[in-house]
């Protein structure tokens, strides 16, 4: 396959008005995607070719021209795809998005790359995190912060069982005389009750 022609060997200008988004494109991008693009294409350039057909129909990088139009740019890098029939390119259509979203993370280099971009004050938003994704990744938990629906696991042997009667505070106040003694004393009403003979 030494000798086999691919479109990306060759790259030219094409103008953004005469460039026709697949009608059928069944990728969506949202406003603040296409800002996302564009912010990117503000940072590096335009790195990455769109794919076209002969006629100018787009194949690949409908976000990329909707980034452009919103930056005002009139002409961008192609590739055409010369010989592809119908199927072909309804196909590659589906798989150019679908393949990339197959990819994973290595969560933990992510993290050491982002934590040194932060390091940089590089615009960690230029990746396409979310402000929360990219809190999880940098900033370390706080020691004693739990969720606040988080139950921890009961243990082995209880402080505590069925029947025991905890006394909080220093004093204890009679419910009838509300006379009020303290626990220090003893508690008068463990055998004859409260001294008012009520409680």
């Amino acid at each position: 396959m030494a000798d086999q022609k691919w479109p990306a060997d060759k790259v030219e200008r094409r103008k953004v008005a005469d460039l026709i988004p697949y009608a059928r494109n069944s990728r969506t991008h949202s406003d603040e995607q296409v800002g996302q693009i564009a912010a990117s294409i503000k940072e590096w350039g335009w790195t990455v070719p769109v794919l076209i057909d002969p006629d100018g129909g787009l194949i690949a990088g409908h976000g990329r021209i909707l980034a452009a139009q919103k930056l005002g740019i009139k002409d961008v890098p192609c590739m055409v795809a010369e010989g592809w029939t119908d199927a072909q390119k309804k196909a590659y259509i589906i798989a150019d998005n679908k393949l990339a979203l197959n990819a994973g993370w290595d969560d933990a280099m992510l993290k050491v790359e982002l934590g040194e971009l932060d390091a940089l004050d590089f615009d960690l938003t230029l990746t396409g995190f979310e402000e929360d994704e990219l809190t999880a990744f940098i900033v370390d938990p706080t020691e004693g912060l739990t969720d606040e629906d988080a139950v921890p696991d009961a243990p082995a042997v209880p402080v505590t069982v069925l029947g025991d009667v905890w006394l909080l505070g220093a004093e204890w106040e009679c419910s009838e005389c509300k006379q009020t003694f303290s626990y220090a004393d003893g508690l008068p009403f463990k055998d004859d009750g409260c001294p008012c003979g009520k409680a």
